[in-house]
């Protein structure tokens, strides 16, 4: 099967796919013919939504995947739901959730605010929750389905000045792991991938000073793209990784080996 055909047939939710890793792998899903992708966020502006569905769809080109935007606030359940509901009424199904959705507000503990700990909290380890939930049902009834979720190598490593980055991307570890356990009887695998230093627009506000003391430390001499993240979220979406579940892999150039 060629990979470009993989998942083809397949419906996809995304979310937080509206810049960086999560557009990325919205694309990346796209160009290896999923049927369909609706990406979720709450950045969109009134009716921007269908104007950056329709700009993706134009960067891939590919006229067999239908792509939806929908304006949602990942941390809220309710709004999960809705989500998942759009993708059924839209896609005729889902297939594979990526829970990508998530911010950083660091600092050191002493000067972080109750309300930085609970935002971060909230938008990336909730919304996990938020969006599993609301998705497990649709997957268990067709005994079929492939979530993954985005970590990070500083939740599984930590780093000074993001206790509660760290804290919420080693919950998604956790959660992973756990829901491999619950679902991996009823066909569902459930994997988590943790970047390292990508280019993203949270890494674009380091200076060059910071940005060449972090290349010292990964062996490959470079900081990743999002696109080294989406190929690996779709190859554990596809049929080459149907015996893998549970896992936590590290996309960061060997940074944490």
């Amino acid at each position: 099967m060629a990979a470009n055909n993989q998942l083809h047939n397949k419906r996809a939710i995304v979310t937080g796919g509206t810049r960086g890793i999560g557009r990325a792998i919205v694309k990346e899903l796209a160009k290896r013919n999923c049927s369909g992708v609706l990406f979720s966020d709450i950045a969109f502006l009134n009716n921007d939504s269908e104007e950056c569905a329709a700009e993706i769809k134009k960067e891939i080109d590919n006229p067999e995947t239908n792509i939806y935007a929908f304006k949602a606030d990942a941390t809220s359940l309710e709004q999960a739901e809705a989500t998942v509901k759009a993708a059924i009424e839209k896609l005729g199904g889902v297939d594979i959730l990526i829970n990508n959705a998530g911010i950083t507000r660091d600092n050191l503990l002493l000067r972080m605010t109750e309300k930085d700990f609970d935002d971060v909290i909230s938008t990336n380890l909730k919304s996990v929750f938020n969006y599993t939930k609301a998705v497990i049902k649709p997957m268990i009834a067709q005994r079929y389905g492939r979530i993954v979720n985005i970590s990070s190598v500083v939740g599984i490593i930590g780093n000074s000045g993001q206790s509660n980055y760290s804290a919420s991307k080693a919950g998604v570890i956790g959660f992973t792991k756990s829901m491999a356990r619950e679902l991996g009887s009823r066909g569902i695998t459930v994997n988590a991938v943790a970047p390292g230093y990508i280019q993203t627009e949270m890494t674009n506000k380091l200076n060059d000073e910071q940005r060449a003391r972090l290349v010292q430390n990964i062996p490959l001499g470079r900081m990743g793209t999002p696109e080294d993240i989406a190929k690996v979220v779709a190859f554990l979406c596809s049929p080459d990784a149907d015996y893998i579940t549970g896992q936590v892999i590290a996309v960061d150039g060997g940074m944490t080996m």
